[in-house]
Order: structure tokens, then sequence, then C-alpha cells
């Protein structure tokens, strides 16, 4: 999508001048109220996290720490130490492999995911069922989800697309925070009309310091990002 956003400009003297800017994929980020984040991986590899900190309207961040059983993204640790150096808030997500023992998904995912680095609860990317029966991939996720919770004693945040969520997890999954990706200009709906906290509207959004496309995401409706906040016991 690409937008042009006039803005009018008055000048002393009293003449009017009108500039037209363009902006790709941004939505409203820089001309409503909403609470803007990002989620970063080592496929943007490089960021200039200054520059991202210096010039955002993004408030939080969610890097990819781990995926299934033994991968670690090899830029988290440097993206968690620069993010929190340049005044973004924190969490980190672990990708869920539902073929993968649980447990040491778990152990793979705390190696990385320390709670004196969160500032924002733990997030689990869920995308696929991994070739399992709809059944047998929802016993394994909330066996999975049920981990987390009781290592860092809060319920994690969970991300998935609206389509996928619609077809495997619908009353599945109401105890959690729901990230949900849609994107398109209008808001995305549940088939149970779940209340979701976040909405990742793009997948190809720019920032600058950044190379490539970036994922951004909204809080919705009145939720306020204190809700996302990691509580250190």
């Amino acid at each position: 999508m690409r937008r042009t956003i006039i803005y009018t400009l008055f000048v002393l003297f009293g003449t009017v001048t009108t500039v037209a800017q363009n902006y790709e994929d941004v939505q409203c980020e820089d001309t409503c109220t909403h609470v803007h984040g990002i989620d970063m991986s080592h496929y943007q590899g490089n960021v200039f996290w200054e520059t991202v900190g210096d010039n955002t309207k993004m408030s939080y961040v969610y890097l990819k720490a781990t995926e299934g059983g033994d991968r670690i993204d090899e830029m988290f640790e440097r993206n968690i130490n620069l993010a929190h150096r340049y005044g973004l808030k924190v969490g980190s997500y672990h990708f869920y492999r539902p073929k993968v023992n649980q447990r040491i998904q778990l152990e793979n995912f705390k190696t990385q995911c320390l709670p004196g680095e969160q500032d924002l609860i733990p997030m689990i990317d869920v995308e696929s069922m991994g070739g399992l029966p709809v059944e047998e991939f929802c016993d394994s996720l909330l066996k999975f989800l049920d981990l987390v919770e009781e290592a860092y004693r809060q319920k994690p945040l969970v991300y998935t697309y609206r389509n996928f969520y619609n077809k495997y997890l619908v009353g599945k999954l109401d105890d959690y925070k729901l990230m949900i990706a849609m994107y398109t200009d209008e808001e995305p709906v549940l088939a149970d009309e779940r209340d979701i906290v976040a909405w990742q509207y793009t997948g190809k959004g720019r920032l600058t310091g950044v190379n490539g496309y970036v994922d951004k995401s909204r809080l919705m409706g009145q939720h306020k990002l204190r809700e996302l906040r990691f509580h250190h016991h």
C-alpha cells in the first residue's frame, strides 16, 4: 500500500504551502495515538539501533530469541543489548515447532530469554502445525504454553495469523493475550470475536536504521503497553 499524506504548512507572512509526502506501509503511526512496535530477527541483519531509537515512533520491540529445540537467533544478543540502550521496551519471542519436545524447546528459550533483560512478557510465535492433526497440535501447544507460564510465572503473549487462529485455535487460547497478524487496511476480527491486544499490520514496513522490511504492529483499542509488562517476581 502507498499512502500520500498532505500537510498544510502555515508560514510567516500568511502564505500557505502544501507538501505531499509518501509513506509506504506506515498506516497511521505518525498521525494517530496508537502505540506502535516492531519485531526483529537475524533477517534484518545489523540494525542501526541508535538511529531507530532517535527517529522512530516505535515504543516496543519483540526480538526473536529462539526456534524449536536448538536454534538461537544469531542477532539476538546484539539486538537486545542495543535496543535497551537506545530506549525501546523489549520482549523476546520463541518460534514454536509442534513436533519438537516441549521441555527441550523451553530450555532453549530460557538460555536466551533471561528475566532480568525483559520489559515485556515472552511471546510465542505460532505459525505451523508441523504436520500434526489439529487436536494433537493444540495439545502440544497448550502444554508448551503451560511450561512457559510456569518458568516465567506469567502467561506469554501468543502471536499468530488471523486465518491460522480461525482455522485451528478458536476457543483454545481464551486465557492468553493475542497478537494477530493480518496485512490489510481493516483491523482484524477473529471468528470467536476474541479481544486482540496487538495487531501486526504489515510485514513490509520501512524504518530508518533498518535495511529491508520490518514487521510492524500496534496496540488495539484502549490497550496499553503496561498490559504486556514483564512482572519481575
